[in-house]
């Protein structure tokens, strides 16, 4: 799921999510995106000249929208993941997931991940709360000071108040891990894992 693709009264886009599996969010569920009004069109060309008349055209719009909807299903939608990590003491752990999100058989996309929140951004915490908002999980990358690492806590906190799923892993092969409080189960950091949990 990425940004919804709708349109405001003014003419700018939408920043909300997309609902899952669509194009737009809940406000702009009604609009028609321009590639399905392309697949419309050129089915009512294609069938207009197979079966001239309003019916051929009708026909083939409908066909053409059929169609593009079934391309369109059998495309992955990836889910959009904010990585909260220790700023820090673990910044190469983002650089990991990120590298495994652009896998072909990711499920998921990385769309923001934690901003240091101390100065100079004194905007810090209405940035990382806009950005959980407009995703679908949480993943906390876990490393040995974590568990009490101030913007962590915090982005967990914003999660939990959106209302957005939390997933913690383990970032590091040896050592003792602690979960961060209220961010749910510890699971290891491994693509199995990965694909399960952020599908």
């Amino acid at each position: 799921m990425g940004r919804c693709n709708g349109k405001t009264k003014v003419g700018r886009q939408c920043l909300n999510s997309a609902t899952s599996g669509k194009e737009f969010c809940a406000v702009h569920k009604g609009q028609i995106s321009s590639a399905e009004a392309m697949a419309f069109g050129a089915g009512a060309l294609i069938g207009n000249s197979l079966m001239p008349g309003i019916g051929g055209m009708v026909f083939g719009g409908m066909a053409g929208s059929l169609a593009r909807g079934f391309m369109k299903g059998n495309r992955m939608v990836k889910k959009s993941v904010f990585v909260s990590f220790d700023f820090d003491n673990d910044r190469a752990l983002k650089e990991f997931i990120l590298g495994q999100a652009k896998k072909e058989d990711s499920p998921f996309q990385i769309t923001d991940y934690s901003l240091k929140e101390a100065a100079p951004e004194k905007d810090w915490e209405s940035k990382a709360n806009a950005a959980i908002g407009r995703s679908e999980i949480v993943l906390v990358m876990v490393g040995p000071k974590t568990y009490k690492a101030h913007g962590v806590l915090k982005e967990v906190a914003m999660a939990r108040k959106a209302g957005v799923k939390i997933v913690q892993i383990i970032g590091y092969k040896n050592g003792e891990y602690t979960a961060v409080p209220d961010a749910g189960r510890l699971y290891a950091w491994n693509w199995d894992n990965l694909k399960k949990l952020l599908s």
